[in-house]
């Protein structure tokens, strides 16, 4: 399993996924660069998502495949936006901020958590998926700070630091964020099975 496609166009994802999987001998590649139709996210959680992203991915290239779902989880709001984090107001990033400020005007909770869910599959009806999750727990500021990251970085204020997520370079993010976790994770599982394989085949 050397090539392996990203089901995700974000260059940002490949970017870093090359960077953690390249001394492991696997080279990642986008699904857009080979002409993948993106899925259709009918799941119901964060994990259902990211396996049908990998499926959907693997079936149109015959590749391996690794996706992602990730989303914020507000405690005041029953877990909203949840895996609708990405479309919550329909108008993008600035939107959604202003659509979650405002629902929590008055609000004394203001506890949350960022989730990510990764999912590889070796081939489309892989029926043992690897599952790496991560969660990055903090709260909700009442205006938006920083100019790093994306989506609801500049409102939340990750546990333990005085500052936005917004305000953490990306080096710094990526060492503690709810992503950062998920891929330490699966580097650790694809490590420990090339190392498995090797032993196997001396």
């Amino acid at each position: 399993m050397n090539k392996l496609v990203l089901a995700s166009g974000n260059a940002g994802k490949l970017k870093e996924l090359q960077r953690l999987l390249a001394p492991l001998g696997f080279e990642v590649v986008l699904q857009s660069e080979l002409g993948v139709t993106e899925a259709d996210e009918t799941g119901l959680s964060f994990v259902e998502n990211a396996i049908l992203k990998a499926r959907n991915a693997a079936r149109q290239t015959g590749l391996p495949s690794l996706a992602d779902d990730s989303g914020l989880a507000v405690d005041a709001l029953a877990g909203a936006p949840g895996i609708y984090s990405a479309r919550y107001s329909g108008e993008g990033d600035a939107a959604n901020n202003r659509k979650l400020l405002a629902a929590l005007v008055g609000a004394g909770d203001r506890c949350a958590r960022f989730i990510c869910a990764l999912a590889l599959v070796r081939h489309a009806d892989d029926p043992v998926p690897v599952i790496c999750e991560g969660q990055w727990r903090g709260e909700i500021l009442t205006e938006p700070t920083g100019d790093f990251g994306f989506g609801y970085d500049p409102i939340f204020k990750p546990e333990g630091l005085d500052c936005s997520a917004a305000q953490l370079t990306p080096e710094q993010k990526s060492a503690v964020s709810h992503r950062g976790q998920a891929m330490a994770l699966l580097v650790a599982r694809l490590q420990a099975q090339v190392m498995s394989d090797s032993t196997a085949s001396a």
